[in-house]
């Protein structure tokens, strides 16, 4: 691609011939060189026989075996930090992170590492842009995924986090930032709260353009954001993988970069399903530092390969629809109850315990109860939501409960959210 890469007509506008070619040049050469370098692709092919050699297309690629996120875990327990995935020297790495679950994600040398700049593009972010990036920075890459694409681009990076509201209408205001990226519910949070202290939006923010990720975005949310001026865009990505999907202007669905070859499949047979209907996001990308092949995200979605009016030819995830297995996402952080179960082993007093997440005027809210066995200690459950704070990095409302409360068979995490 050229050395802009923002919009480069060459690929984005393949044809499906096109697109075949080019995907299957690199995937060619990244399967040789994780054979050759990762010994997790290196046992995985040759335990089932594939040949890295014959895997050139999309139908070769269906026989390497998928390596799912949960499985990711336990292999990088076994073999740590990265659980034989590693494709270049650790020397080479510029940053390393610990995300939820926790998983180790690797950051390589390449610019612009996760390939996030090409979907501030399409959201209308240009040179001389001032993004206010409401992601954390610490341990988890996400403030860097975007603080890096923006940079990449000649945006001006005001790293704000999560929190301070009014500090952050403040800086908006005063720095006079024109983007966000972030959450769509916290950026509706930051609008509300300009609107509590008497400013108006429209009249007194510069924010015109939002690129949001980590969490749903119902199209009530993006409406109301939008009556307050500012134009959302969504994408959508991994920790893991970097970016794997991002709208254009027409909001259509996200487009599949041209450095990620996504399937969609079906979670029981990890067999491809036909287009439009759904299935669990498997992705490759593009990437010889952390080359994961055939990675189940645990998403599930569908993909559109009709034509877009914004002129792409990449089919399109239309939208995602949530979660295999028993993991979800709340507040833009992934949350298993093997999370929670770490927790409750601390505490002798609780006999059951299930975690609820609902959501109330477009904000996650998690409410985990515990039924204790006798009469709880009064710091009971301060001391639980301490802990929950420090294992599952979310604030959570904690419910101490009699015995019986919580039926024997109930579900260790119950997801009560709706979107509309």
């Amino acid at each position: 691609m050229n050395a802009d890469r923002f919009f480069d007509p060459r690929t984005e506008t393949f044809s499906a011939e096109e697109r075949a070619a080019y995907q299957g040049g690199w995937l060619a050469k990244l399967v040789a060189h994780a054979h050759a370098n990762a010994p997790a692709i290196r046992r995985a092919l040759d335990g089932t026989g594939v040949d890295p050699a014959e895997v050139t297309s999309l139908e070769a690629l269906e026989r390497v075996p998928i390596t799912r996120k949960d499985e990711l875990l336990d292999l990088q327990r076994a073999a740590p930090p990265f659980g034989g995935f590693l494709g270049i020297p650790t020397d080479r790495l510029t940053r390393a992170f610990m995300s939820p679950g926790p998983l180790f994600d690797p950051q390589g040398p390449e610019p612009d590492y996760w390939r996030f700049a090409p979907a501030l593009h399409a959201a209308g972010f240009r040179r001389g842009d001032v993004m206010l990036n409401a992601c954390g920075y610490t341990m988890t890459p996400l403030g860097l995924m975007f603080d890096e694409a923006a940079r990449s681009m000649r945006c001006v990076v005001l790293p704000s986090g999560v929190g301070n509201t009014e500090l952050q209408v403040q800086m908006a205001r005063s720095f006079g930032a024109t983007a966000y990226c972030g959450t769509p519910s916290f950026l509706k949070i930051i609008l509300d709260k300009a609107v509590e202290t008497g400013l108006n939006p429209r009249a007194d923010l510069s924010l015109r353009r939002a690129f949001v990720a980590g969490e749903m975005l119902p199209e009530s949310l993006r409406a109301e954001i939008e009556a307050l001026g500012t134009t959302v865009h969504q994408g959508y990505g991994t920790a893991d993988l970097g970016c794997l999907g991002y709208e254009c202007r027409e909001s259509t669905g996200m487009h599949v970069p041209e450095e990620a070859i996504v399937e969609i499949v079906d979670p029981t047979t990890g067999q491809n399903v036909p287009s439009g209907q759904p299935g669990e996001v498997v992705a490759t990308v593009n990437r010889t530092t952390y080359p994961l092949l055939r990675f189940g995200t645990g998403d599930l979605s569908a993909l559109d390969i009709s034509p877009c009016p914004c002129g792409r030819t990449s089919p399109r995830l239309v939208r995602i629809m949530g979660r295999v297995g028993d993991a979800v996402k709340v507040r833009g952080m992934f949350l298993h109850p093997r999370q929670v179960g770490a927790v409750v082993a601390r505490f002798p007093e609780i006999e059951r315990h299930q975690v609820v997440v609902t959501r109330v005027e477009h904000r996650d809210r998690m409410t985990v109860r515990f039924e204790t066995a006798a009469a709880p200690p009064p710091d009971l459950a301060d001391r639980l939501a301490e802990a929950l704070r420090e294992v599952v990095h979310l604030r959570a409302e904690v419910e101490l409960a009699p015995p019986g409360t919580i039926p024997e068979d109930a579900k260790p995490l119950v997801d009560e959210r709706e979107w509309d």
